[in-house]
């Protein structure tokens, strides 16, 4: 399995469709076998979802993320968990141990957001019309 992380100096860059890089890493039996950064050459918001799936990535971590985006990944067959911060690896590590913090409900609609959110995370409790302990 292949799972993929925007990426900036070592960080969850915060912003899917502006990314230059994604982290990606190859895991075979719950574990991280290697991992590589990719350059995505320019590509931008919908190209991203086909550079990804070029790559054979089944699943991305990311910061912020919009509806056009996420349907695009949607439709390539490739798992979202939108929202998370922090440091890559670790994010990718969380993941693997059914710990990952992220919103699955993430929105960004480039008119009234902000990103890094104060470093919002997800535990057990609710937030808003939806729970992120249950993923």
């Amino acid at each position: 399995m292949k799972i993929a992380v925007t990426y900036e100096n070592g960080q969850i860059f915060q912003h899917f469709g502006h990314t230059e890089q994604f982290k990606v890493y190859d895991v075979q039996d719950g574990k991280i076998v290697s991992s590589e950064v990719i350059d995505t050459n320019g590509s931008g918001h919908g190209a991203l979802a086909g550079f990804l799936a070029d790559n054979g990535v089944e699943t991305l971590i990311c910061g912020g993320i919009g509806g056009g985006a996420q349907t695009a990944l949607a439709e390539a067959g490739i798992k979202l968990y939108g929202g998370a911060s922090g440091d890559a690896d670790k994010a990718v590590e969380a993941l693997l141990n059914d710990a990952l913090l992220y919103n699955p409900d993430v929105k960004c609609n480039h008119h009234d957001h902000e990103h890094g959110e104060g470093g919002h995370k997800c535990g057990s409790h609710g937030c808003g019309s939806h729970t992120c302990g249950n993923h």
